[in-house]
């Protein structure tokens, strides 16, 4: 059976900052703000967190930190488990402290572009090693590596904790293929918003959303609506959000998503270099945008 803590919406967390310092004040703010919108679970350190750009206390303090105020109400994905290097990530895990974490998110190795036979071979050695549940991340537009449909069903027929994928490769038909051919307890779950809606629609099993640090309820709604089989109202609102991709991304993610917390108060829009914030004719663009679309809804 599939692990039904982490089907629907995932949030993809920001991590805030502040004169170059994590701001836990605004971390404390944004957990309350997603868990009382209603997502599912909480993904901290992902590539939205900029985990790149934290070293390992500030990350181990981040985990700690969302540990301590979420309080086991939704579930806890522990997104700084991607490496290109399999022993060395081997050697994290296997001294990692997992209590508090519910799951890992494992983004295939960047960089060196592997075969598909070292992707498996990476995973394997992953799942052969963590103590809690695996969650693939296929992301080629950051690893420059595609983790192609059968090594995926591959995967999810090797491991029993390899649980699902965060699938962002933003192909449609590659998804399709994966949810026809894997076995029945692998979860497929949306790396991309922009097409979660047609993902859950294929039988996919929801979204990590980065939209969702900053509409919660929306998008949150938007994929349960998918996943009753209610396409027309989860189309309403895909709709009613969707120009906001653009002015997320323009810039890189989370320079985007940062600003939109910004005008939403929640934080500054400080991001580490090598990111930039948002420039400020695209920040007047998305705070545009984003008023336009909160006024809007009747859900935000």
């Amino acid at each position: 059976m599939k692990d039904q803590r982490f089907i629907g919406t995932g949030v993809a967390i920001i991590t805030p900052f502040r004169d170059n310092q994590i701001d836990f004040t605004a971390l404390s703010s944004l957990i309350e703000y997603v868990i009382n919108g209603g997502v599912n679970y909480i993904v901290a350190l992902g590539s939205t967190g900029e985990t790149a750009t934290l070293n390992e206390d500030e990350a181990r303090s981040v985990l700690d930190f969302c540990i301590e105020r979420i309080k086991n109400r939704v579930p806890l994905v522990a997104g700084n488990f991607g490496w290109n290097d399999t022993k060395e990530l081997v050697k994290k895990i296997s001294g990692y402290n997992f209590s508090g974490i519910d799951a890992i998110l494992s983004s295939s190795p960047a960089y060196v572009k592997p075969s598909q036979e070292g992707i498996f071979r990476h995973y394997a050695a992953v799942s052969d090693t963590c103590p809690v549940p695996v969650i693939l991340y296929n992301v080629p537009g950051r690893t420059r590596s595609n983790m192609e449909w059968e090594t995926t069903v591959r995967l999810a027929e090797y491991g029993k904790n390899i649980i699902g994928i965060k699938e962002a490769s933003g192909d449609l038909i590659q998804t399709t293929r994966i949810i026809k051919n894997k076995p029945d307890h692998f979860i497929v779950t949306s790396g991309d918003d922009e097409v979660a809606l047609p993902m859950t629609a294929v039988g996919g099993d929801g979204v990590i959303s980065v939209m969702a640090n900053a509409l919660p309820k929306a998008f949150s709604q938007m994929i349960n609506f998918a996943l009753d089989q209610d396409y027309y109202a989860a189309r309403e609102l895909n709709f009613k959000t969707y120009d906001l991709h653009k002015w997320f991304y323009i810039e890189g993610n989370p320079v985007g998503i940062k600003s939109a917390m910004e005008i939403l108060g929640f934080c500054t829009n400080e991001v580490r270099l090598p990111l930039a914030p948002l420039s400020e004719a695209n920040y007047a663009k998305l705070k545009e945008e984003l008023l336009k679309i909160t006024s809007e809804l009747d859900i935000a």
